[in-house]
């Protein structure tokens, strides 16, 4: 492909969450004047995730090809340059230009952060989409980061994920007590409720402190994923569905002052390649994940629902922890006064018309057998 071309639809193939299959669209070449410009990019994720810590590379590989080599993005793995959980942090002191994250890791500075991923019992990977890019969350979102010296776009979603690994069952709500558990983000706060001990790990230390018995069961993301991490090979249970991410946005994170000083074109390029990597990294995992699943099991992960009873319970203390936090956060509040109604519109949609098409092939799918 011609580096003067460029996917400029990317951004409208995200929005509607799929993939981009379309040719690419002749963009003007930017002019030799524009500056020459280095970035580091600081992920939270180990080079062995492929597709998370892919859509580092091909944002770098696709802004470099847009601006004939002008602007240079150098991609470092979780480590590298600082831990997992600390990307956040780099790119707001200055220390890397920008980073690929999870905002809900940073709920321990303001639970706010956990909006731009996901919420527990939340929007779903096309819902969040349309809250981000319609809905108005998108321009809520780079309103909150700004106070925090950064900005933020959209690139990359692991659509909805499973519950995770356990050594041990989970029969009934009283099995989650005393019960150390990985789990990023709002998920540990509401759980805590239920008994459980929330650990945050990144992705590349999760599962040493399985196999060691630091932690008696840990939650990432889905199958592709997991068995990259090896989980199966250390716990029995594998457990569905991981209610605290229906789906997890991955936020492109600059800082501020380095995004205000690029040039127009340049902002217009990175934002574009962010678009087209957040619609191949859903398209990516919608592709590998039942294979993975599959095999997962053949190797003897044993699939077990979340039982009716600790679902209930968790969406119960969620919901209660949402209202706590509007009452006494106002960041959160202008959060959930902008997410809760969309939340409520999408769900009478969705059990109309979407749901009953899923529930009825998903039925037939099993009777072809």
């Amino acid at each position: 492909m011609d580096r003067r071309h460029f996917v400029t639809a990317a951004a409208g193939a995200a929005a509607a969450g799929t993939a981009i299959a379309t040719p690419a669209i002749v963009s003007p070449a930017l002019a030799q004047s524009q500056p020459k410009i280095s970035w580091r990019l600081t992920s939270s994720y180990p080079k062995s995730l492929d597709t998370l810590f892919g859509i580092s590379t091909h944002v770098a590989k696709r802004v470099a090809e847009a601006t004939d080599g002008q602007f240079q993005i150098q991609v470092f793995a979780a480590g590298e340059i600082v831990p997992a959980l600390q990307a956040l942090d780099a790119v707001q002191n200055g220390t890397v230009e920008c980073s690929h994250t999870l905002s809900s890791f940073y709920i321990g500075k303001d639970p706010a952060f956990a909006f731009e991923t996901s919420l527990p019992f939340g929007l779903n990977t096309r819902q969040n989409a349309a809250w981000l890019y319609q809905g108005g969350g998108l321009e809520l979102c780079r309103a909150f980061m700004k106070t925090h010296n950064l900005f933020t776009i959209p690139s990359g979603n692991t659509g909805a994920q499973m519950g995770g690994w356990f050594r041990k069952e989970i029969k009934t709500v009283e099995d989650l007590k005393g019960l150390k558990f990985r789990i990023a983000g709002l998920g540990g706060r509401i759980l805590s409720k239920l008994g459980v001990v929330p650990q945050q790990i990144g992705g590349g230390d999760i599962y040493p402190a399985l196999e060691r018995g630091t932690i008696d069961a840990a939650e990432f993301s889905g199958p592709l994923d997991d068995e990259k991490l090896g989980f199966q090979r250390v716990a029995k249970y594998y457990y569905y569905p991981g209610f605290w991410e229906g789906c997890a946005n991955v936020s492109f994170l600059v800082n501020l002052e380095k995004w205000n000083a690029l040039p127009p074109s340049y902002k217009a390029v990175l934002e574009s390649a962010c678009a087209e990597a957040n619609a191949l990294c859903v398209a990516k995992y919608d592709h590998g994940n039942p294979d993975a699943l599959l095999r997962l099991v053949s190797s003897g992960a044993e699939l077990r629902p979340f039982p009716q009873e600790v679902m209930q319970a968790a969406f119960k203390e969620a919901m209660a922890l949402y209202a706590e936090l509007a009452a006494s956060n106002p960041a959160f509040k202008t959060f959930y006064d902008s997410w809760l109604p969309y939340w409520k519109k999408e769900q009478l949609w969705f059990r109309i018309a979407e749901l009953p098409f899923d529930a009825f092939n998903a039925n037939m799918s099993q009777q072809m057998r």
